[in-house]
Order: structure tokens, then sequence, then C-alpha cells
């Protein structure tokens, strides 16, 4: 997040002209975007069109740094290659493919830099940290997406919470429904109408008893929009902890 103030020669001129003159290598795609999700503030209120701006106003950008500077930014790390595949730590605030916030990815930057035969066999959510696995051949590929889809390969979150669960170690089941309109996604301990099965796995790694939380690993059973974030959440209000 970043505040600017407009100085005169931004006196009666547009919103997007400033901002895009105060950074240059910002994407042109990604300021339409936070402009869309109201993610740019003038005087403390959110507005969602190109407006006509005044010296001394205050413009509030919720956009992270690495679009706003360019993406030289990012660290992309190699975590492990061979022969066949490559796995990258994905940065937060990086899409793992077009996402409708900018055209710049992980997959675009790792393709760039080595080799355009590199294609993705999973995906993290934008704002999540970890590692993700390349292919470097069409073999590679089809074997571990078919890994993927059977569950031979497990996926770990590791995430801290507020509260401590009762137990060390559980598994928990609930339903879960996306509502795309509303960009919100519900939680049932009972199946109901167009609600999927959820299934997420927890191991406490760590209590911090005096500030009441604990930091988990997560195994997803099932992958489902926002479950971690919507099932743990469920289990809280739930008073499970």
């Amino acid at each position: 997040m970043r505040k600017l103030i407009v100085n005169e020669k931004y006196n009666n001129k547009k919103l997007n002209n400033f901002i895009l003159d105060s950074f240059p290598n910002l994407n042109k795609n990604t300021l339409f975007k936070a402009l869309r999700k109201k993610d740019i503030k003038v005087n403390g209120k959110r507005v969602s069109e190109d407006i006509t701006i005044q010296s001394g106003d205050e413009i509030t950008i919720f956009i992270i740094d690495d679009f706003l500077y360019g993406t030289s930014s990012f660290k992309i790390d190699i975590i492990y290659e061979d022969d066949n595949i490559i796995v990258f730590n994905k940065p937060e605030g990086l899409s793992v493919t077009d996402d409708n916030i900018s055209n710049v990815t992980l997959t675009s930057i790792v393709k760039d830099k080595y080799g355009k035969n590199l294609e993705p066999c999973h995906r993290l959510d934008r704002n999540t940290k970890g590692l993700i696995i390349y292919s470097k051949n069409s073999i590679a590929l089809n074997i571990l997406l078919n890994k993927f889809k059977n569950k031979e390969i497990e996926k770990h979150y590791y995430t801290k919470v507020y509260g401590i669960p009762a137990k060390n170690h559980d598994i928990l089941k609930a339903y879960l429904f996306k509502d795309s309109k509303k960009s919100f996604v519900y939680i049932s301990n009972t199946p109901k109408k167009d609600y999927l099965e959820i299934i997420t796995e927890y191991t406490i790694l760590n209590k911090d008893i005096k500030n009441n939380i604990s930091t988990l690993d997560i195994n997803l059973h099932t992958g489902r929009t926002h479950q971690i974030r919507a099932h743990l959440s469920h289990i809280w209000f739930s008073c499970y902890w």
C-alpha cells in the first residue's frame, strides 16, 4: 500500500495519468483491475473509475510494491531441479497463471528466464507463498498431473491461526458452497443442496499459549475455494477451539 499527494502539475488531471507517471513500471491492466476492485482511494473514499483529481488530494493505492515498481523485485528461488522437473518457491502476491489482475505471472517469468517449455503441474493462490512444480516436458507433465489427480502427492500448508485447537491432530469434515456472484463461500456442518464436501486435516506444530496463537500443518484432502480460511474460521465460530 502506498500513499501519494497530488502536486500542482496534476491539478485537474486524470487519476490514471498521475498513478502511471508516478509508477512507470506499473502495468496498465493491473491499474485497471485495481480500479474495478476499488483498491484505490482518493481522500479516503474508494473510487472505481478514472476521475479528475486536484492538487493536494491524497491517493491511497492498494497494489503490492512488486507490481508498482516492476517484477524485477520478485525473487524466484529454485528449490530443486533435474532433467524432468524444476521446483520454484513462489513469492506472495504473484499468480501462477493469469488471474485477470496482471499479465505478469510466475509462469510468464519462469518461461522467459528458464525456457518456454516449462508448464506448472499444480496451483497456489496468488497471496500464498510456496513450492510450485514445473515440468520440462510433456511426459513429466502428464505423470505429475495424474499423481496429483490420484492424490499420490500431498500438498501441505503452514498457517498461523488465532486460537489453539483442543486436539493436536484432527481431520475436519464439513460442506462448502461458493457464491460466485458475491465472491463468498459458506460452510455447513450438514449436507445441503449445491454444497460440496470438504475435508481438512491439521496437526499442531507450535502453541503460543501467551498470545493464544498456534501454527498448524494443513493437509487438504479436498481442494475447494478458500477451503483453509473458510473451514478454520467456521470451526472457530462453532466454538471448536
